[in-house]
């Protein structure tokens, strides 16, 4: 579990799908199990809380994205409470999930993002788009481009080259450089095959 604190009111958590079974939670339980969910939550939070020396009391806005290839991002947002509540005690999470339809991976250098992508457009993967920003690039993917696939073979060759990224493709887009727009697999193999 890794943890970053975003402002005084905001952090968020990272978890990946191995930290997630090691708290006893499957993939599929998280939409099954809400109570457990809410257990597992709250119990997360508490480690968070105490990692960043927050006291988290009252109202939090727990916002989980879950992504595909990574794990879990979950942005925790604490809210304005009045004094009553604040004497009370506890912690009450309000939690909205949503599935990332997205695959974002990073890369060291650009030879292994011309060997992923010849890969990818062997396997008939045209779209993709490729962002630079701090000295890596990012090759995202969304379920469009890899409809006709197995989305965990195609995981499973861009982690031959690249590690899976937590950056969102809405901070590649603002702060990242865009190298290849659209059809990236179609560009690479047209330009490096």
């Amino acid at each position: 579990m890794r943890v970053e604190r975003m402002s005084n009111e905001k952090f968020k958590i990272f978890l990946t799908f191995d930290d997630l079974t090691d708290r006893g939670l499957s993939r599929d339980e998280l939409w099954n199990d809400l109570p457990r969910v809410h257990r597992i939550f709250s119990d997360m939070m508490y480690d968070a809380g105490i990692e960043l020396g927050v006291e988290l009391t009252g109202v939090l806005l727990v916002q989980v994205y879950l992504l595909q290839a990574q794990g879990m991002l979950i942005v925790v947002t604490k809210t304005e409470s009045d004094e009553f509540e604040e004497e009370e005690d506890y912690i009450e999470m309000k939690v909205t999930l949503d599935e990332s339809k997205e695959i974002m991976f990073t890369f060291d250098n650009f030879e292994d993002v011309i060997q992923s992508g010849l890969h990818l457009h062997r396997l008939g993967v045209e779209g993709g788009r490729l962002f630079y920003y701090h000295d890596h690039y990012y090759m995202l993917l969304t379920d469009e481009d890899i409809l006709h696939l197995d989305p965990d073979q195609v995981i499973a060759i861009l982690s031959e080259f690249a590690s899976a990224s937590t950056a969102t493709s809405h901070r590649l887009i603002e702060y990242g450089k865009t190298v290849m727009n659209e059809l990236a697999c179609t560009t690479i193999a047209n330009h490096f095959d």
